[in-house]
């Protein structure tokens, strides 16, 4: 009775060791990077080819789209992952517009297929899932973007930087 129960013991203790690694294994697989456009630079070796999410402000002049293809290509200037950060200077339309205009932030080239989003414009807020390509440029899968002047009036001491 004892040898019945320590095998039951132990082939429940390999299922439940078999689901941890499968959980865990998936999970790393899965795991999505979320960086800024200078921490993406820096580390540029480490990141190549895994999957990542970064975000950054739209440079307006540098948005060519090709409608046979459908690809999109810009750039992307840095801005600071920190929200205390950012509404230390500012808030997030201060800190879009600040990157945009400086032309010493870091920037980095973007492709994307599929359809021009309408909210796709100068200092709009792009975040991005994708991965680093081995010639530096970043190829989204997925595209999300914030237009801060849609909610100017909602947060005027933003706008006005008092």
């Amino acid at each position: 009775m004892l040898a019945g129960r320590s095998k039951f013991l132990i082939g429940g203790l390999l299922v439940l060791a078999a689901v941890i690694y499968l959980i865990v294994s998936s999970m790393s697989a899965n795991a999505e990077y979320f960086l800024t456009v200078e921490e993406l630079q820096a580390q540029q070796q480490e990141l190549a080819g895994k999957n990542l999410r970064i975000s950054g402000a739209v440079v307006g002049d540098t948005i060519q789209y090709d409608a046979e293809s459908l690809t999109l290509t810009f750039e992307v200037a840095h801005v600071p992952g920190n929200n205390a950060e950012i509404e230390a200077q500012g808030g997030l339309s201060s800190v879009l517009h600040e990157a945009v205009m400086d032309p010493t932030r870091a920037r980095l080239q973007v492709a994307y297929i599929g359809p021009k989003p309408d909210l796709l414009q100068n200092e709009a807020q792009a975040i991005m899932t994708g991965h680093l390509g081995e010639d530096g440029v970043f190829y989204a899968d997925e595209l999300l973007l914030k237009c801060p002047t849609k909610y100017e009036e909602a947060v005027p001491e933003q706008v006005n930087g008092n």
